[in-house]
């Protein structure tokens, strides 16, 4: 299958796209590599972009620091980390904390005078350009602007975007960096993309096209969440099938954005270390049922896209999420009060109140 296209990322596909694109690479003469400090290593990723950096010359420096959640700290030490290495673009390499990061990353060592903080509201100067190349199959994050960082301090989340410099310049999708994920972290990272192509088809701000891509990633995704067999090895065909699906999903919440499944999650995510496509999953059945009240027609529509009724999709994704917590009522009014203020609301046709997110923590989690 291929995946290529300009959207305006210009995305390269298929195996050994990096090796195959080499000159893609020739942005500058000294690259920064922001990673997790194992991923990129484990999947092969970052030895095939090391060695096309070598053969052309250009240096290279890595910044390993990025772990789970990002924080903005973080990614501030690793605009200064660039800046010290003279480097003049930038390479994300990983999941979607490692590429998010790199987003963050290339905008602060464009700007060295600015605070970490003033990323949100400063004027800047063009961010670095960046590449980047996903290692799992579930963020979409190589195709969109939006770098979800977590604040120090408060340990919320919160998004970084400008659509004129944090697109990457070239996204490279290879189904072998995916090959080493592990059975439930694969899982996780589907649920993730899943919940972008469901929450993307939905919201007010989609039109035909984004609906076309994710209409189609859900589809896909959705095949393999149902039949999830634990111990089963997929094979590279399938584990392309699913990086394309998360691809297409990340293409269409870039005309969107996400749904209210992703700041109720973020909570647990962060306190919990629930992965965070299972954090969104578990809010399935209440997302999916208040948003029929609203939109019946384009409910329906999704699941026809999706090739199951609703009743069976609300079974299937809270089931595949595993999520077994249980929580006080002082933890849930805490949660509510950090994400109340969320713009994602509002990206539902059903747009639900506090007292509603009280209500879906309190279902879910008060045993």
């Amino acid at each position: 299958m291929n995946f290529s296209m300009f959207m305006p990322v210009d995305i390269r596909s298929g195996k050994d796209c990096v090796k195959e694109n080499a000159a893609c690479f020739a942005l500058g003469k000294h690259a920064l590599l922001v990673t997790s400090r194992h991923a990129a290593v484990a999947s092969g990723a970052q030895g095939d972009v090391i060695a096309v950096l070598d053969s052309l010359g250009i240096g290279h420096t890595v910044f390993n620091q990025i772990g789970e959640n990002p924080l903005l700290s973080v990614c501030y030490e690793g605009g200064k980390s660039a800046q010290e290495a003279g480097a003049d673009f930038v390479i994300g390499i990983g999941g979607g904390s490692a590429m998010d990061a790199a987003k963050a990353v290339a905008a602060f060592a464009a700007n060295p005078g600015i605070a970490p903080m003033e990323i949100y509201t400063a004027e800047r100067k063009p961010s670095l350009p960046i590449i980047l190349i996903p290692t799992t199959s579930g963020t979409g994050s190589e195709v969109n602007p939006y770098a979800v960082m977590t604040l120090d301090e408060k340990g919320v989340k919160k998004t970084f975007t400008d659509k004129k410099q944090s697109y990457a310049k070239y996204a490279f999708l290879d189904a072998a960096y995916t090959m080493s994920l592990s059975e439930t972290y694969t899982l996780s990272c589907a649920l993730d993309a899943f919940a972008h192509c469901c929450e993307s088809y939905l919201s007010p701000k989609a039109d035909a096209l984004s609906r076309i891509f994710a209409g189609w990633g859900a589809n896909q995704l959705y095949r393999y969440i149902k039949n999830f067999e634990a111990g089963r090895e997929l094979t590279f065909a399938e584990r392309e099938t699913l990086l394309y699906a998360s691809c297409a999903g990340g293409i269409a919440i870039n005309k969107t954005g996400t749904g209210f499944p992703h700041p109720l999650g973020y909570n647990i995510t962060l306190s919990y270390g629930v992965p965070h496509g299972s954090a969104c999953a578990v809010f399935y059945r209440q997302y999916l049922t208040l948003n029929e009240k609203a939109a019946p027609d384009l409910c329906e529509a999704l699941y026809e896209a999706i090739g199951a009724s609703g009743e069976e999709i609300k079974d299937v994704i809270p089931a595949r999420s595993m999520v077994n917590l249980a929580l006080d009522e002082d933890i849930i009014r805490a949660f509510v009060d950090k994400v109340k203020g969320a713009g994602n609301y509002k990206n539902s046709p059903y747009v639900i109140s506090e007292d509603e997110m009280l209500a879906i923590y309190r279902e879910l989690f008060v045993k």
